[in-house]
C-alpha cells in the first residue's frame, strides 16, 4: 500500500497494490498493522457504512461534535469527488480543504480522521460508497456544514446545484459552525 500525506498531513490517499490479469484482480482492501503504520497511530473501527446515490447527489459536510469519528473510506462502484474539512480550531490548517477523485477504477482510499468535516458528489451515474469509522452513529451530535460556504470555498467539480437531503441543505456557515 502506498500511503501520501495531503496538502492537510493528517489526511492520507491511500493506494492498494493490486494485482491483475485477463481473470481479473486482487487486492488487500484493509490490512490493520499496514494502516496503523501509514498513519502512525493506533485505530480501533467499530461501524461499517455503505451507501448508493445517483449522479449529482452532494453528501455532506458532516462531523459529530462529540464521538468524533475517524472514517476510512472508498468507492467500490462509480466515481466520487471526496472531501475533507479541517474543523480544528487549533490546527495551521483550520478552515483548509482536501479533494480527491475516488473511484472503483483507482481504488484509492481517503483516511480521514477524527476533527474534520467531510462530504462527496457523485460523478459518474452511480456511485456506492463504503466507509469504517471509529466510533458509532449518535444523531444527537452530528452536525453538517453548507456545502457551499463561501468561506471555505471548495471547488466541486460540477457544473449544477447538486442534489441534496433536506439535513444538507439546511448546513450551517462554518463561521457559525460547532468546531472542535
Amino acid at each position: 500500500m502506498k500511503a501520501t500525506a495531503l496538502a492537510i498531513p493528517e489526511v492520507m490517499l491511500l493506494e492498494p497494490k493490486v494485482f491483475g490479469d485477463d481473470r481479473g484482480f486482487f487486492f488487500e482492501s484493509f490490512n490493520q498493522a499496514k494502516f496503523e503504520a501509514a498513519i502512525g497511530r493506533p485505530v480501533n473501527f467499530v461501524q461499517d457504512n455503505h451507501s448508493r446515490s445517483v449522479k449529482n447527489v452532494l453528501r455532506g459536510l458532516h462531523y459529530q461534535i462529540q464521538q468524533a469519528q475517524g472514517k476510512l473510506v472508498r468507492v467500490i462502484q462509480g466515481e466520487v469527488f471526496d472531501v475533507a474539512v479541517d474543523i480544528r480550531k487549533a490546527s495551521p490548517t483550520f478552515g483548509q480543504w482536501v479533494g480527491e477523485l475516488l473511484s472503483a477504477e483507482n481504488k484509492r482510499q481517503l483516511w480521514v480522521p477524527e476533527g474534520f468535516a467531510h462530504g462527496f458528489v457523485v460523478l459518474s451515474e452511480t456511485a456506492e460508497f463504503v466507509y469504517k469509522t471509529t466510533d458509532y452513529y449518535a444523531s444527537a451530535h452530528e452536525r453538517c456544514i453548507a456545502w457551499n460556504d463561501p468561506t471555505l470555498a471548495i471547488t466541486w467539480p460540477i457544473d449544477s446545484t447538486p442534489a441534496l437531503s433536506d439535513k444538507d441543505s439546511a448546513g450551517s456557515s462554518f463561521i457559525e459552525a460547532e468546531v472542535f
